[in-house]
Parts: structure tokens; C-alpha cells; sequence
């Protein structure tokens, strides 16, 4: 699971369009689970059942309200570009989540780039659209009810990648490592296979292992460089980005590596293959 923050914009429209994957339908009403997560507040506002019913126009109306509210709200370098857009992908082996793994996937990385705050009744809107296969996007106006700006957190890089972690554990999307030693009657004699596969788990540990660490330095620098105006840094961020996705599937063909040593020599042959890196042709674009 990568997360990806984008450059905010002045209109909810782009990153709609985006998370859609087609241009934003401002007749008839959006599919009823495509709108996976919302402002909680939304509820208080609204009858139980129009949800359902809203159409894209709607939902860009219901993101662009605070700019409109608060006419003279700006952000720390005194522009109006309010609208914050996170998008994540899940890996190309991972199975498809559900609704409500969706939707808590939303509410938590809300969470962790501090748009939605527990308790909070001032907070901003935003909603999560799963528009399209494997990905999940999260848009927010960065502005809150009270006219203040919600300041972006100094770490959300990091709180990010931290949390798509644990949320990739807790669905049980990240693949569980078996120990190095197994309980058994006697002590086994280590092999060449198992001692080759024990420095490889090691290598392709998610924690604390020297790729991950690697791939989350080239994750931060690659949002650095985004937030920099300019498309030449922006196509130089976008290039990190796609290397660190290529670095996470070297991450699980090594890990696949490991398990298969682990396992007995009549059933290497039966181990599944090494899944392709991700190619730049199969993810999205990005929309500026």
C-alpha cells in the first residue's frame, strides 16, 4: 500500500476526475459505493438516505464550501489552493479489500494527515472515492468550518508510510514471515538454503530491514520535490516515486525468495513465481 500526496489545487474537480479515472459526470448520481467515506459531520446535515442519490457536481459543491464561505482563508504561503489530495494503491498482488476495509482504510489515513480529528467539530470536508480498481483516493478542503486553515503535519510523509504499514498489516495484506526457527523434537542443522534464507528475510524486512529503509528515504524526498512549484521537480518526484514502487516489489520477489528456501526441496518447484516490478504504463497518470 503506497500513498501518495499530490499537488493541492483551487478546485475539487482534477482530483475527482482522477480518482475516477474518467472526466467528472455532473449528471445522474455516482454509483452508490463509489463514495466509500465522508466528513462525519456530513451526517448531521443530511437525511440518512440522499448519500446514495448525490452526483459528482454535488459532492465538488459540497468540497468547494468552505472556499467560498470564507473568501480571505489562506494557506502558510498566502494562496487559496485548498484542496488536499492523498492518493493510495494497493500492491498488485494484494487482494481486494471490501467496502468497510475501504472506508476504514479512509478514516484512518484522514487521521494520520491530520484532515479528520476525533471529536472535532470544526473540522474539514472531505470524502474517499473508490473509483477504480486497487486504489482509493482521499480529497479534503483544507480549510475548516471555523475559517482556519489545517495546517499540513511537518512528518505526514512519514505518518503516512507508517500508517499504510500498519493498516496493511492489520488486513493482513502484508505477507506474514515465518520465523527463522520452528519448534520441533530436535534442534535441525542449518542449511545453505535456510541460512541464505534467513540474511534475505532480513534484507526484505518491512520494519526495519535496509530496503525499507532505503524506499522510505526515496518516498521523502520524493514528496519533498512535489511540494516544490516547478514541473521539472515535479516529473523528478514522480520518477522517485515510481523507483520506490519498483523497490517495494524487489521487496516481495525477495521475500517470496525466502519463504520458497524455507520450504522443503520437493516443494520449491511448486513455490509461487517472482511477480513482474510494476510498470509506469499500468498505474495513472498524474492529473495537473
Amino acid at each position: 500500500m503506497i500513498p501518495r500526496v499530490n499537488e493541492r489545487t483551487h478546485t475539487p474537480h482534477d482530483p475527482l476526475a482522477e480518482a475516477l479515472g474518467r472526466p467528472v459526470p455532473f449528471e445522474g448520481g455516482l454509483a452508490e459505493d463509489t463514495v466509500i467515506a465522508y466528513w462525519p459531520g456530513l451526517d448531521d446535515y443530511t437525511l440518512d438516505d440522499e448519500q446514495a442519490s448525490w452526483t459528482a457536481a454535488q459532492w465538488a459543491q459540497h468540497l468547494e464550501e468552505p472556499l467560498l464561505e470564507h473568501p480571505f482563508a489562506t494557506g502558510p504561503k498566502d494562496d487559496r489552493r485548498a484542496i488536499f489530495h492523498l492518493d493510495v494503491r494497493l500492491h498488485h498482488e494484494d487482494r481486494d479489500l471490501s467496502r468497510a476495509e475501504w472506508a476504514e482504510t479512509a478514516h484512518r489515513l484522514s487521521r494520520a494527515a491530520g484532515i479528520e480529528i476525533p471529536g472535532g467539530t470544526n473540522g474539514c470536508h472531505w470524502i474517499a472515492v473508490q473509483g477504480r480498481p486497487g486504489r482509493l483516493d482521499l480529497i479534503a478542503n483544507l480549510i475548516r468550518l471555523d475559517g482556519a486553515w489545517q495546517p499540513r503535519p511537518a512528518d505526514l510523509p512519514q505518518r503516512l508510510a507508517g500508517e499504510a504499514r500498519r493498516i496493511e498489516h492489520d488486513l493482513r495484506l502484508a505477507r506474514v514471515r515465518e520465523g527463522s526457527s520452528q519448534p520441533n523434537s530436535g534442534q535441525a542443522v542449518p542449511t545453505p538454503a535456510t541460512q541464505s534464507a534467513a540474511v534475505l528475510a532480513k534484507l526484505a524486512d518491512e520494519p526495519s530491514g535496509p530496503l525499507a529503509a532505503a524506499r522510505q528515504l526515496i518516498e521523502h524526498t520524493a514528496h519533498r520535490l512535489d511540494a516544490v512549484p516547478g514541473s521539472s521537480t515535479a516529473e523528478v518526484a514522480h520518477r522517485l516515486e515510481w523507483a520506490a514502487r519498483r523497490l517495494f516489489a524487489l521487496q516481495q520477489d525477495i521475500d517470496h525468495t525466502a519463504t520458497a528456501l524455507r520450504q522443503p526441496p520437493a516443494d520449491r518447484t511448486r513455490a509461487v513465481p517472482l511477480a513482474p516490478a510494476p510498470s509506469p504504463a499500468h498505474g495513472a497518470s498524474r492529473a495537473r
